[in-house]
């Protein structure tokens, strides 16, 4: 079941004895897990003596037994929960499957995981006999509703191109990104104002002269020195390979709209606005990159994307230079060519949507921060 679905479904017939909550993103994880605490009925004051929180890591299936076993303390009902269950060992698995056959019924147990190897016993018998809430990274539909209804709960309003660059900022875990910037934009952005991409770059901040806008200048004008120099920097501040990439990925999707809003006569008021280019310097900015330049970048973010989190994730340095010289090489190629009509979006562009398994941490400089 879903995660609405789970509170529907407690408000009706109140928790019950086996839960699993399994998958990738761990704000929907943690959502879960405190829905199903919130209907543990407690004594004032006695919550903890009724609610135990082990991992897989750390507790075999002895401990969680005895624990699951034991009797509550003023109250009805035990709350048993084993995080990164996924780490318990095959042995632990063999061991838990009576418990899971008749569990306790003053105990509710909830096993919490990111993924199972459904080919175990273990695996096979904890999805058939427990409730299982699915916490699957949302469709980029459900994930746009998801950010409003989060803003609203604390009073904020976003616009779409704001949701947009942190979707593409957050990648993998992305609504605990999001919420963590959310957070940040509330206390930052006026309750009368709608919280816009130049207030997520204002609260990003990061160095003058780093950029994602500079970092994107520098490969049109093909200077390589200066493409290196600022992926150096921002790798030593700590940024994260794969962010620095999601940022660079949402300022060329702001550039080819820009480019489809020039070549359909809409002027340039809406490409300087894409960019947040003066209008005067617009045309010459967007015409540094050429279709061809487009649609091979975004061939080179998903290759680059593979290569970070593969066997170049132990080298995100030279992964990234290596795409900083290609694209230079490639604006270097195209920017002779003419442009004579509206670019069509490249496949990899259209079915990539953002990029897959960024890591959802705290970033620096190359995300779209200020010039």
């Amino acid at each position: 079941m879903k995660l609405y679905e789970l509170t529907t479904a407690l408000k009706k017939n109140g928790p019950g004895p086996l839960y699993l909550v399994l998958g990738e993103e761990d704000e929907l994880r943690e959502q879960a897990v405190a829905a199903i605490k919130a209907v543990i009925p407690h004594e004032e004051g006695l919550g903890d003596f009724n609610c135990e929180v082990l991992y897989g890591d750390e507790s075999d299936a002895s401990e969680i037994l005895t624990r699951a076993g034991e009797a509550p303390v003023f109250a009805p009902r035990r709350l048993i929960i084993v995080k990164t269950a996924e780490k318990l060992s095959a042995r632990d698995g063999e061991l838990l499957l009576p418990y899971l056959k008749t569990p306790c019924d003053s105990t509710t147990l909830i096993f919490v995981a990111v993924k199972l190897d459904g080919r175990t016993k273990f695996s096979q018998a904890l999805k058939e006999r427990s409730a299982v809430i699915e916490c699957a990274p949302l469709p980029d539909a459900q994930l746009a509703q998801w950010v409003r209804a989060e803003a609203g709960r604390i009073g904020l309003r976003v616009d779409d191109a704001a949701i947009l660059m942190l979707r593409d900022l957050a990648g993998s875990n992305s609504l605990s990104f999001m919420k963590r910037e959310l957070e940040k934009l509330s206390a930052y952005v006026p309750r009368e104002r709608t919280a816009t991409p130049a207030d997520i770059e204002a609260l990003r901040g990061g160095e003058v002269g780093a950029s994602v806008f500079d970092l994107t200048a520098a490969i049109g004008r093909g200077d390589r020195l200066r493409v290196l120099r600022i992926f150096a920097r921002n790798l030593e501040g700590g940024e994260a390979p794969l962010r620095m990439l999601g940022s660079l990925v949402w300022q060329y999707r702001q550039l080819w709209k820009a480019k489809e809003s020039l070549q359909s006569g809409k002027g340039e008021g809406e490409a300087s606005r894409l960019l947040r280019v003066p209008p005067f310097n617009v045309r010459e900015f967007v015409g540094r990159f050429s279709d061809t330049h487009l649609h091979e970048a975004f061939r080179l973010f998903a290759e680059t994307d593979g290569k970070l989190k593969g066997a170049g994730a132990t080298a995100p340095a030279r992964v990234l230079e290596s795409l900083g010289l290609e694209l230079c090489g490639v604006a270097d190629r195209s920017r002779k060519k003419p442009v004579t009509s509206a670019p069509a979006r490249p496949q990899s562009e259209r079915t990539m949507g953002t990029i897959p398994g960024s890591p959802a941490r705290t970033t620096k400089s190359v995300g779209p921060t200020g010039r």
